[in-house]
């Protein structure tokens, strides 16, 4: 299996409207503290751009709204580990990914044989605090080496010309909050991020 190189983070469907016609193939809907009626309306929507567009759609935590609305990924941070039930989720063919940090999260992430690992921070992030130091990108080749065919994404604190960075050390894919959300033009951004990592 291969990601796409650019991997976009949104914290809103109506984000998809504008950056979806960029050229984005793989984006994830992380929203949180929302009412379950707005998620599943939410992802629903984000599952129906991402359709028709061709982009592969990945929830973030709501596993089994990703069951229940036939989503192509989820990605659960090591805390929502402890209660998803990563059998259903196979059943019903929705992929994984895992945050990792660490050895001890790496192995744990390892054992169920999840569909992509992340890796972060990479860099000093804004989005939120975090309680592991930033990783560099030394650690990029030494999880690559471990995780094998397993694609690796790394995230925190990336520009264009960090994920290029971030790529070549070995991962297989770059992925982007801030530095697209809060731009002055997140479509001419998003268009920058693309011609680095697909280059």
């Amino acid at each position: 299996m291969t990601l796409d190189p650019f991997y976009l983070i949104v914290d809103d469907a109506s984000w998809l409207e504008r950056l979806l016609p960029q050229g984005v193939r793989l984006v994830q809907l992380r929203v949180k503290d929302r009412e379950e009626s707005e998620l599943r309306a939410q992802i629903a929507r984000a599952r129906d751009l991402c359709a028709a567009h061709g982009a592969q759609l990945v929830v973030n935590d709501h596993w089994r709204l990703a069951i229940d609305l036939s989503c192509d990924y989820v990605h659960l941070g090591q805390s929502d580990l402890d209660a998803a039930d990563i059998d259903a989720l196979r059943a019903h063919g929705v992929r994984l990914g895992v945050s990792t940090h660490d050895d001890a999260e790496l192995e744990r992430a390892l054992s169920l044989a999840p569909d992509y690992v992340a890796l972060g921070p990479i860099y000093p992030t804004l989005l939120k605090q975090m309680a592991f130091a930033p990783q560099g990108l030394e650690r990029i080749g030494e999880w690559k080496r471990r995780i094998g065919a397993v694609p690796l994404v790394a995230i925190g604190g990336l520009t264009p010309e960090r994920a290029r960075a971030a790529l070549a050390a070995g991962a297989d894919s770059a992925c982007v909050v801030t530095d697209i959300l809060r731009a002055q033009d997140p479509e001419g951004r998003t268009r920058e991020w693309i011609a680095a990592t697909r280059a």
